[in-house]
């Protein structure tokens, strides 16, 4: 061959993992070390759930107002971005310079969320056979709690070393060396063949009105059940870790294992839900067991506290990382099924908004309701509620989806 090109193989789907999972990395590792940044900074449980607040808002900002401008964007132009902005949050969160710096982070390692779903799905499907895409979403889409699952194990060991700044300096290195492999991998791999449009035949098909009125209700409904979900998934990730050493007496790395199972979890499960997606399995379906899930895990939440039960802690977090945190990876596979490349970006982007709104209102809300007299009572009851509501809307999309049939 006249130029070195390489077939997607486990270079790209490690690319792609890492380019969904490393924004959210500082978020995670925050998270995880709750405790210590509450009392070394002297600010309260809202204060620190605004932190989660201002990225995700960010987030869905610029989800919103970047989808237009990715569809315009190369490749590896976007994946500069992701992980350029990522290396930069976290540089700033490793300077000691108190609250608002860390809000500053907080909100640019947001921003740098408003890329990776489209950027990762349009490579999918202009870079990886047919026959794979579905199952690799899974993978991909897995890099979020494998995120997780580093922040949380990884942040609270090296802040017991050399303090959270310097675990979040750790981050940014990483980030940046992660950022220089994923252009190289890219670059390497080329766009597969386009095919050429097929003729219409006479009278075959829907009219073109209807196909668009169907792409935006699958659109609309996904944003919607991406933003109540979301609402629950960080209003319980964000305060794992703190709920277990305040309530249940876990030490500060013991309570960040507890996100770091719910990311483990949560891996296997995205993976495993996008396996059952590319064999076929209607998203409705698959979204509504995930909702049923989630609303066990959320009264298992509940009942821990109650209880002061570790083990229905465990239990609790096992549900959460099979269930909520799978979500993510129905939504996206449901895009790649439904919308066509050129719209993939600002579909991609308006339902990722939607996911990062709930994101957003989550952290905050739960913050406002442990600081509250009902305390982590009231908190986990809203999370409850908030998987009921999943249900429901997951139960409309099921008899939808059987009515049109």
């Amino acid at each position: 061959m006249s130029q070195s090109t390489a077939r997607p193989g486990l270079g790209l789907l490690s690319v792609l993992l890492a380019a969904v999972g490393i924004a959210p990395l500082l978020n995670y590792g925050l998270s995880a070390t709750s405790d210590l940044i509450i009392r070394d900074l002297g600010i309260s449980e809202t204060q620190f759930g605004l932190l989660a607040t201002v990225c995700f808002g960010c987030a869905a900002i610029g989800n919103v107002a970047f989808g237009k401008f990715a569809d315009r964007q190369a490749d590896i132009r976007l994946l500069l971005l992701v992980f350029g902005m990522a290396a930069l949050a976290m540089g700033l969160a490793a300077l000691p310079a108190g609250y608002a710096f860390l809000l500053l982070a907080s909100g640019i390692s947001g921003f740098a969320q408003s890329f990776p779903n489209g950027v990762t799905n349009r490579i999918l499907a202009q870079r990886v056979p047919h026959d794979q895409r579905i199952a690799w979403t899974g993978v991909k889409q897995s890099g979020v709690q494998v995120s997780q699952l580093i922040g949380s194990v990884g942040f609270p060991m090296l802040a017991a070393v050399i303090g959270w700044h310097g675990a979040s300096l750790a981050g940014a290195v990483v980030a940046a060396l992660l950022g220089i492999l994923a252009v190289r991998v890219v670059a390497a791999v080329p766009l597969l063949p386009v095919p050429a449009p097929a003729k219409p035949r006479a009278g075959a098909g829907r009219p073109a009105g209807s196909d668009a009125a169907s792409t935006r209700f699958i659109i609309f409904a996904l944003t919607l059940f991406g933003f109540i979900n979301g609402i629950g998934v960080q209003a319980t990730n964000v305060y794992i870790p703190l709920f277990a050493v305040r309530e249940l007496d876990f030490s500060l790395v013991a309570g960040g294992l507890t996100a770091a199972v719910a990311g483990v979890v949560g891996v296997s499960a995205r993976v495993g839900w996008g396996r059952m997606m590319s064999r076929g399995v209607p998203a409705p379906k698959l979204l509504l067991l995930l909702a049923v899930l989630a609303t066990a895990g959320g009264v298992s939440f509940l009942m821990a506290q109650q209880a002061h039960s570790a083990t229905l802690l465990w239990l609790a977090v096992v549900l959460h990382g099979a269930s909520a945190l799978g979500v993510s990876v129905v939504l996206m596979a449901a895009l790649l099924r439904a919308i066509p490349i050129s719209r993939m970006g600002s579909a991609s982007g308006i339902v990722s908004a939607g996911q990062f709104g709930g994101f957003t209102v989550g952290p905050l809300a739960m913050g406002l309701l442990i600081s509250s007299p009902g305390g982590f009572t009231a908190g986990w009851i809203a999370v409850v509620c908030i998987y009921l509501s999943c249900t429901l809307l997951g139960l409309f999309l099921v008899f939808r989806r059987r009515r049109s049939s």
